[in-house]
Parts: C-alpha cells; sequence; structure tokens
C-alpha cells in the first residue's frame, strides 16, 4: 500500500520518513492551508456565523503538490501537532485536498521518536470535530472582537491599532497594575539587628528585632525604634529558647509551557517568545516532548525510565514515585498530552553539547533536569529558630541546614539561595550572649513590581486568561502595538497603550473584563469535551458586542490629535513645525512632509518650573515610549520625575510633590508628607 503523512513543519519530515519507512511519503502542511480571509470579517454574521475559509495565499503550489500525492496514496495520515491547532489543520486539510473521507486517518505523537511515532500509527483514529470546533470557536470570537473594534480605534485614534479578545485582558492587567505603581504612597518603617558575640568564639551571630516578648511589633517610625534602642542600651542578650524542626522541600513538577516560559525567563533571561523558538526546535529534532502543554502527566513508559535512572545514577534512596496533583478546580488539564520532558534520558546534557546549539542545550538542560527532579525525593533541612532577650524585647535568628539534599543535588530553581549557617546548634539555653552591634535601617513599603514576562504568565495563567499557546503571541502582539514597552525586563505601559486601554474599558468592558475572559476559556473547554456546541457559544457572545460597537461608533471622541502649530521653525525649512501622533506619543514634525521629513521630540510644558534649575518642566519619553518628566534643559540638568510634579512644594521639607492617584505626595519618601488633591490642584 502506498501512504501519504501530512506533518505540519518541513523539519520532521526526514526524520518520520526514516522512522516509517519506504511505503510512506511524508510531506508537510507548513502549518495552516486555509484561513478566514484578511480583506473581510469573514463570518456571515446573519447566517448563523458561518465561516468563510479561502487558501491562505501562497499556499496554492503547496495545496497542489499535496494534491497529487493524495490521489495516488491508499491511506492518507493526518499527522499534524496534538493539539487544538493541529486538529483543526487537519480538518481543513482533509477539506481543502478532497478524496475519499475513507482514505483519512489523524495520527498525533507527543515525542518524535521511533517508538511514540510508530505506536501512533498502529492506533489511528479519525479526527475530533470537538476539539475542531473549540479551534474554531477561539478562530471565531477572535476575529469577529479584532475586525469589530479595531476600526474603531482607527478612526478614534490612528491607523494600524488593534484590540483583541485576550489580548485586550491582558493589557488591562498591566494598565491596572501601572495605575496601582502611581497611585502607591510609601510607608515608612524601620528594622533593627543586633550582632551577637559568644564569649570566646569570634564569629558573630546576627538576630533580627521581633517584638515584645512573644509578642510581635512592627516598628513604623523613629520614635518608637528610638524607645526600642534606649532600653537595650549595651545589655547583653540571653538565648531564651533554642527549637529544632524539621522541613521539607517538595520536588517541583516537571514543565508545562507557562512553567518553562517563566523559568527560562527568570534562569536563562530568555525573551517568551525565544523560549518557544528554542523548545519547538528542541521539540522537531526529537529532543523533547511536544511543547504546547498545560498537562503535568508523565506517561508510564517515561516515569519507568527515570526511576531507572535515578536509581541506577544517584541510588535507590533519591527516588521517589510520581504522583500527579490534583486538579485545581474548574480547571481543564489536557490530559490527552504530558508535561515537557526529555524523549531520552540517556540523551544527557554533557552528550548534548556536540548536538546542540548553545541557546539549545541552556534550555535542554533547564527541561531535562528539571523532569529529572521531579522523579526523586523531597530535600529535608534541620531548622533551628533561636529566640534571643534582651530587656523586655525578643530577637530571633533561624538557620536551615541540609539533612538530605535530595532532588537539589541536580535542580534548584533560579530564585533559590543557599541557607547562611550562624552556628546556633553550639548554643545552650540560658547562654548569655554580648552585644556587638545596633543596626537601625529605616525602609519604605515598595509599590507592586512592574510585570516582567515571566510574572505576567503566571498571572495569564492564574487567572485562566488565554491558553499556553497564546502567551507568547499575546506579549509579542503588545509590543508590536507599542501599547507596551520593556526596560530589562520589566513591562510598561505607554500612552497609545493607556489611551486604548481606557476606550476598551469604557466601551467594550465586557471584552476586558478578567472574569469574563476566563469564563470564555471555559466555554472553549466545554466546546472541546462536547458538552457545548460551539455556534451557541458565539450566538450568546455577538449581540452584546454589536451593540457595543455601534454605540462607541457614536459616544467615542477621537483621541487623534490634529496637527497643533507651533512657535518651534524647522530648520531645514523654516515653516512652523507641528505636533504629530506616533506610537510613542506626541513628536515634532515639519507640516513640509514629504519634502521636508525632519523631525525631532515634542517637549510639552506641564506649566511647573525645575526644584533644581527654576526653568520649565517638560514630559519626556524614554526611547522605548515610557513618559517621565524631565527638565527642558537637559542635559544641563538631570532633574526626572516618573510621577507629575505640582507647583505646591511641600508643606513640611519645601521639596516637591507629586501626583500620586488621588493625592498629593512629597517626591522625598522619608518626608512621608502627603494631602488630598483640591480643585486647585
Amino acid at each position: 500500500m502506498k501512504n501519504l503523512v501530512i506533518v505540519e513543519s518541513p523539519t520532521k519530515v526526514k526524520t518520520i520518513k526514516k522512522f516509517l519507512g519506504k511505503n510512506y511519503e511524508v510531506m508537510a502542511s507548513q502549518g495552516h492551508v486555509r484561513d478566514l480571509p484578511k480583506s473581510q470579517l469573514g463570518v456571515d454574521v446573519d447566517g448563523d456565523f458561518e465561516p468563510k475559509y479561502i487558501t491562505i495565499r501562497g499556499k496554492g503550489e503547496l495545496l497542489a503538490s499535496l494534491r497529487k500525492e493524495a490521489k495516488k496514496a491508499d491511506k492518507i495520515y493526518l499527522a499534524t501537532d496534538p493539539d487544538r491547532e493541529g486538529e483543526a489543520i487537519s480538518w481543513h486539510l482533509k477539506a481543502a485536498l478532497g478524496e475519499d473521507d475513507k482514505k483519512y486517518q489523524r495520527v498525533t505523537f507527543n515525542e518524535i521518536t521511533k517508538n511514540a511515532v510508530k505506536e501512533s500509527f498502529k492506533h489511528p483514529r479519525d479526527i475530533d470535530m470537538d476539539l475542531v470546533d473549540a479551534q474554531q470557536t477561539r478562530r471565531i470570537l477572535d476575529r469577529i472582537v479584532g475586525y469589530k473594534i479595531s476600526p474603531l480605534l482607527w478612526i478614534k485614534v490612528k491607523r494600524g491599532l488593534s484590540a483583541g479578545r485576550v489580548q485586550s485582558a491582558a493589557l488591562r492587567l498591566i494598565c491596572d497594575r501601572e495605575q496601582e505603581i502611581n497611585d502607591f504612597i510609601p510607608q515608612e518603617y524601620y528594622t533593627l539587628d543586633a550582632t551577637l558575640l559568644v564569649k570566646g568564639k569570634k564569629k558573630p551571630i546576627p538576630a533580627s528585632f521581633f517584638g515584645r516578648i512573644g509578642q510581635k511589633l512592627d516598628i513604623n517610625d523613629k520614635k518608637a525604634l528610638d524607645e526600642v534602642v534606649s532600653a537595650i542600651g549595651k545589655s547583653d542578650f540571653t538565648l531564651l529558647e533554642k527549637k529544632s524542626s524539621t522541613r521539607t522541600k517538595k520536588a517541583p513538577l516537571p514543565f508545562t509551557t507557562s512553567t518553562m516560559q517563566q523559568e527560562a525567563s527568570k534562569a536563562l533571561n530568555f525573551s517568551l517568545q525565544k523560549t518557544m523558538q528554542v523548545a519547538q526546535q528542541l521539540y522537531e529534532d526529537g529532543r523533547i516532548t511536544y511543547l504546547r502543554t498545560d498537562s503535568i502527566r508523565i506517561s508510564d513508559e517515561a516515569i519507568a525510565a527515570a526511576k531507572a535512572f535515578v536509581t541506577e545514577n544517584y541510588g535507590a534512596d533519591y527516588y521517589k514515585a510520581y504522583e500527579v496533583p490534583r486538579k485545581k478546580s474548574g480547571k481543564n488539564i489536557q490530559d490527552a498530552h504530558e508535561a515537557i520532558r526529555p524523549s531520552d534520558l540517556s540523551f544527557s546534557p554533557l552528550a548534548a553539547k556536540a548536538a546542540l546549539s548553545r541557546d539549545q542545550l541552556r534550555l535542554y538542560t533547564l527541561i531535562y533536569n528539571r523532569f529529572l527532579a521531579s522523579q526523586m525525593q523531597p530535600a529535608t533541612y534541620d531548622v533551628i529558630t533561636a529566640r534571643f532577650t534582651v530587656a523586655d524585647y525578643e530577637f530571633r535568628q533561624t538557620e536551615s541546614t541540609v539533612s538530605f539534599d535530595g532532588f537539589t543535588r541536580i535542580y534548584t530553581e533560579a530564585d533559590d539561595e543557599k541557607d547562611p549557617v550562624y552556628g546556633l546548634s553550639a548554643l545552650k539555653e540560658g547562654e548569655t550572649l554580648s552585644l556587638d552591634e545596633l543596626q537601625e535601617k529605616q525602609h519604605f513599603t515598595q509599590a507592586p513590581p512592574r510585570f516582567t514576562e515571566a510574572s505576567l504568565v503566571r498571572t495569564l495563567e492564574e487567572l485562566s486568561i488565554g491558553r499556553p499557546s497564546t502567551y507568547s503571541p499575546i506579549i509579542t502582539t503588545l509590543l508590536k502595538r507599542h501599547y507596551i514597552g520593556k526596560e530589562g525586563r520589566a513591562i510598561f505601559v505607554t500612552e497609545l497603550g493607556d489611551v486604548v486601554n481606557n476606550i476598551m474599558k469604557e466601551s467594550f468592558p465586557t471584552i476586558v473584563d478578567l472574569q469574563f475572559t476566563a469564563k470564555m476559556e471555559e466555554d472553549l473547554d466545554e466546546v472541546e469535551e462536547g458538552t457545548r456546541e460551539w455556534k451557541t457559544v458565539v450566538r450568546e457572545f455577538y449581540p452584546d458586542l454589536a451593540s457595543a460597537v455601534e454605540k462607541a461608533e457614536t459616544e467615542i471622541s477621537k483621541v487623534k490629535i490634529e496637527d497643533e502649530v507651533t512657535d518651534i521653525i524647522c530648520e531645514k525649512c523654516g515653516r512652523n513645525m507641528v505636533i504629530k501622533y506616533g506610537p510613542h506619543g506626541k513628536f515634532l514634525a515639519c507640516p513640509g512632509f514629504p519634502e521636508c521629513r525632519n523631525t525631532k521630540p515634542y517637549l510639552e510644558k506641564i506649566g511647573v518650573n525645575c526644584p533644581k534649575c527654576g526653568k520649565d518642566i517638560v514630559l519626556r519619553k524614554t526611547k522605548k515610549g515610557r513618559a517621565f518628566y524631565g527638565c527642558e534643559d537637559y542635559p544641563d540638568c538631570d532633574f526626572m520625575s516618573w510621577q507629575r510634579p505640582v507647583k505646591k512644594p511641600c508643606p513640611r521639607c519645601k521639596g516637591f510633590m507629586v501626583y500620586k492617584g488621588k493625592k498629593l505626595a512629597c517626591a522625598d519618601p522619608a518626608c512621608g508628607y502627603t494631602e488630598n488633591v483640591s480643585s486647585e490642584d
């Protein structure tokens, strides 16, 4: 018999053909072959939301060659990726190629190894239409949102903008965090640490202030700190109690897509996009299992291989039978997949050095060690907690020592720190220690940190917004549209992103409602499980969106700023330059475009004088589009502030004040003065 096998990626073709032999012709679809047309909505909203699929531009020749081979074949095996998207690609291929339905069979494999591939061909099945419908629903919902709202943004703000069902919810998360940071007012507090000396020993023992004996006490101002310091004086400390206990640290779970993205960001400084690109290469080369998964299941074969490997290389004491934790309530886990793991444990990172590129090796090592660690015993620690007393106060110190290293023998997470040892075990209760030094430190509470790619993915996953395969495209799109920018790892909102988010919140609150977006993912899961009809989901969604779009068309005012003439003369042609609005906000441009293409940054005065030199403070932008306030005389004057300064000086320290949400706050956190914003401010 002559068999045709169609996979997605050309890089799989040679490997799979080698596994299957001469009776199998293997070809690649190179992703989707059909999609909704770009030039129109492509969904018949009056015809019960029937989609209109067309051949993707540039795929005609490829489809012709696939059709030619399909006619010759006795059997056609659709071996696209094992997820919703892959199932939909198989369905589109079947529709595009024609041929008798009886010819087609669907095969899936979680890893590109000889055993996995050959086994999958022993158990072919029909296309799972529930999976296809779940993908269709997502695609149609996203198309309707994008094609109904994006043109509105083009009219009201500027061309080239876009809105998306999950994209806009993610943007709201980032904007809400930015607002939290801007509104945050630091609170003063103090810490007090003591360095204690044991008679006859040189190594000091640090201890931290806890409070009154047996009662936690926070030090919130200098007066309270001075009272404690005064009461302690130069007094000796006494070891009131030394308590021993044990602590267990469980082995981490093997990687899912999101946990791999997070750890690669922290440990390797990889962007989400880079992590997925490198993981795709490893998967297609047969080095790891499928990379788009939210399952932590491991096959029996892989568990057996891990048991043999751990027992042989580290000893039976290090192995622990793997148990899949319970599913979170309401969370759908795609158990058809496995967690991400190496395909072959004999291909160790040491053996991989010669076969993989540097980036591939780094990510492979992370995946390899994480998987092995997940099949190992927890690490255990001996913990000693010491309570020291002086006057009526208590200081404490804790130290941990490893009693059994367990999984940490091969794997530690990027943010794990080694616990210091102070020698608490040698101390005896009732023992006196002399005070060497007290260290007083003033602190201020910190605003919540800006999202990084890793923390944003973690939050999206916790809120059930999007799916593993969507996290990287979401962030890439937001960056591409200049709605967000990055400084180092931190993500910030641009002025443009803020404008779009405000429009979405005011006119399309459902789209950016986080609970609604999460509920929509549950609806898609129900479609996948076959408990809900896909058109029902679309029918319920569309009327509210259509009505909101109609209302917004008349109610939203244009945000696009008309060219405003300034008194700044273009040094190239002598015209008065105008203010234009670009991806990063305002800029100055010559109105003589295209004859004169002169542009320069727009320095918007805010009506406040620089506290350093007295000149005007202007609104500036970083290279990546984040707004800040600086002196117009930069670089001669280096004044800058992330928050908008006001004219009114601080009544307490005479420094400058800034807006913090609905309050004015002194820019110097050590001063801490705040007041409500009045109508004059």
